[in-house]
């Protein structure tokens, strides 16, 4: 099963933590985002595997855009 991760706001990839296969616990962060001068981090909603990264760093992003998806 596969949980997509979507944003909650818009703003831009500032980084990006873990890739693509990449383990991750819920709770670890996956991508930062900067919003009106503020970073947001976003968090594996569920323990898994990183299946795909649907961002790079430096792309401007909308609200509820996809960000990445985890496989558990």
């Amino acid at each position: 099963m596969a949980f997509e991760v979507r944003s909650e706001m818009a703003g831009i990839v500032d980084a990006i933590e873990k890739g693509v296969g990449d383990s991750v616990s819920e709770g670890d962060e996956v991508i930062i985002l900067s919003s009106m001068k503020m970073e947001i981090p976003v968090e594996a909603p569920v323990a898994g595997r990183i299946a795909v990264m649907h961002v790079e760093v430096g792309q401007t992003i909308g609200e509820q855009h996809l960000l990445f998806s985890v496989e558990t």
